[in-house]
C-alpha cells in the first residue's frame, strides 16, 4: 500500500475543511488530562474561531491532534498540554520557515515535532520527581493537499469515515494489538480482556519513542475522527460512523452526540474528540477499489519495517498500565510478562516464644543423635573384644588349600 515517496496530487482547485472538537471530562475522573488541537497553519490560526472551524487548506495545510494524559493527579494534564503546545511551536519554527514546502518535508516536521514534545515532557519528569511516570499519547493529523499525514504514539486513534463506514487508520501501540497481529487474541476478545489498558508506548517516560508514521489520501465527502481511548473505547467504529450520519454534516452536533454515548456507556475516563470534513473540487469522489487503512510514509533515511513483528520490537516497547490515568511501568515487553510480577511476601522476624521451640527442639535432636552414637559406639568396642568364631565354608576351604 506504501509507494517509494507518496506525495499529495495536484489540487487544481479547492480543498475545504469544516472541523470542530470537544472534550469531555466524563463521569468518573475528576478532571480531564486529555487536550486537542486544531489549526489552520497557513493562517498560523490554533482555534476554535469560524475562521478555522471551516477554512480553505492553504500552502501549509492544517494540523488536528489529540493527546491523552497519563500521570495521575496534574501530571498527566501537564504532559497533553506540553505536548500541545511543543508540537504547534515546533511546527511553526519547521515547517512554516522551510526553504521548499513538498510531502516529505511536511511529514519529517510532524515526526520531528513529536520527538521533540516526548523530549520536552521527558526532561519536564526529570526536574520535578514528584510528575515521576507523566506521560501522553498522541496522535497527530497534518492535511498538506489531498493527504493526510499522521504520527502516532499510544493508543488514540484515527478514523477516517468513507461512504459511511468507519475505518481505522492508525494502529494502538498496545499490548492488544501486539497480541492480535501475533494471532493470540480476536480483536473482540481484546475489546474484553483486563489488559487492554496496557500502552506500549507514550510520550514521556522513556527519553526516545519510535513514531508510527503514515499517510491516508482523502477524497470529496471523507470525514476525519480523532479521539482518545475515552471514546474509542466505549463507542464502536460503526456507531461512530452511524451517529455521523445521522447529524447531517453538523459537526458540533456529531461531536456532542459521540461524547454523550460515551458517557452513556459509563464514561469512565476523559473523552475527547475532533470530527473534520474534507470537501471541495479539490478533491476527487472516492473510487471502490481504494484502499483505506494503516500505511507506513517511508522517510528517506529511516528503515520502513515490513512484518508485525518487526513493527511492534521496533523501539521503546516498555509498557505501560493506564491506572487513573498514570503510565506506571508494567513489565518487560514480552506479553507474556505483561502483568506485573505478584509481589514477593516479606519474612517476619520469629517471635520469642518461637525460638525458644525451636531451641528446644534442637536440643532433644542432639540428644538423640548423642544416645545413638554411644550405643553404636559400645556395640563396636564388644564385638571387637569378643569376636565370634569363624566357620569358614567349604569353598573357603578349597581356596585356602
Amino acid at each position: 500500500m506504501t509507494s517509494a515517496n507518496p506525495q499529495p496530487d495536484a489540487v487544481p482547485g479547492e480543498v475545504i475543511v469544516n472541523v470542530f472538537g470537544r472534550t469531555d471530562v466524563g463521569r468518573v475522573r475528576d478532571h480531564n488530562e486529555d487536550a486537542f488541537l486544531v489549526a489552520d497553519l497557513t493562517a498560523d490560526n490554533a482555534s476554535l474561531q469560524p475562521e478555522v472551524r471551516t477554512h480553505l487548506v492553504g500552502s501549509h495545510g492544517s494540523l488536528f491532534m489529540v493527546a491523552d494524559g497519563l500521570g495521575g493527579a496534574a501530571a498527566g494534564e501537564v504532559a497533553s498540554e506540553l505536548a500541545i503546545l511543543t508540537v504547534q511551536a515546533e511546527l511553526r519554527a519547521q515547517w512554516r520557515s522551510a526553504p521548499e514546502r513538498n510531502a516529505e518535508v511536511f511529514a519529517r516536521a510532524i515526526k520531528s515535532a513529536a520527538e521533540s514534545a516526548n523530549a520536552k515532557i521527558f526532561a519536564y519528569a526529570v526536574e520535578h520527581p514528584e510528575s515521576r511516570g507523566l506521560g501522553t499519547t498522541a496522535t497527530i493529523a497534518g492535511l498538506l493537499g489531498d493527504t493526510l499525514y499522521l504520527a502516532q504514539v499510544g493508543d488514540s486513534r484515527a478514523y477516517l469515515v468513507r461512504n459511511g463506514v468507519a475505518l481505522q487508520i492508525t494502529k494502538d501501540q498496545s499490548l492488544m494489538q501486539r497480541l492480535i497481529e501475533a494471532g493470540e487474541l480476536t480483536p473482540e476478545e481484546a475489546e474484553r480482556s483486563e489488559r487492554r489498558n496496557i500502552i506500549l508506548q507514550a510520550l514521556g517516560p522513556e527519553p526516545t519513542v519510535k513514531i508510527d508514521l503514515t499517510y491516508q489520501k482523502v477524497r470529496r465527502g471523507d470525514t476525519l475522527v480523532l479521539c482518545t481511548d475515552g471514546l474509542s473505547g466505549l463507542v464502536r467504529k460503526d456507531e461512530i460512523a452511524e451517529i455521523l450520519q445521522e447529524s447531517n454534516g453538523d459537526l458540533l452536533t456529531a461531536c456532542r452526540e459521540l461524547i454523550d454515548r460515551a458517557n452513556e456507556n459509563g464514561g469512565p475516563d476523559n473523552i475527547t474528540v475532533i470530527v473534520a470534513r474534507f470537501e471541495g473540487d479539490g478533491l476527487i469522489s472516492p473510487e471502490e477499489a481504494e484502499t483505506v487503512g494503516h500505511a507506513v510514509f517511508p522517510l528517506p533515511g529511516t528503515t520502513t519495517p515490513t512484518t508485525p513483528r518487526e513493527r511492534s520490537t521496533d523501539g521503546p516497547t516498555k509498557p505501560f498500565r493506564r491506572r487513573n490515568t498514570a503510565a506506571l511501568p508494567a513489565s518487560e515487553s514480552e506479553p507474556q510478562a505483561a502483568e506485573p510480577p505478584a509481589p514477593v511476601a516479606t519474612p517476619r522476624p520469629m517471635s520469642k516464644r518461637g525460638r525458644s521451640i525451636l531451641f528446644l527442639v534442637a536440643g532433644i535432636l542432639l540428644a538423640i543423635t548423642v544416645l545413638l552414637a554411644l550405643r553404636i559406639y559400645r556395640t563396636t568396642v564388644i564385638h571387637r573384644t569378643h569376636p565370634e568364631p569363624v566357620h569358614p565354608t567349604a569353598a573357603d576351604s578349597g581356596i585356602r588349600a
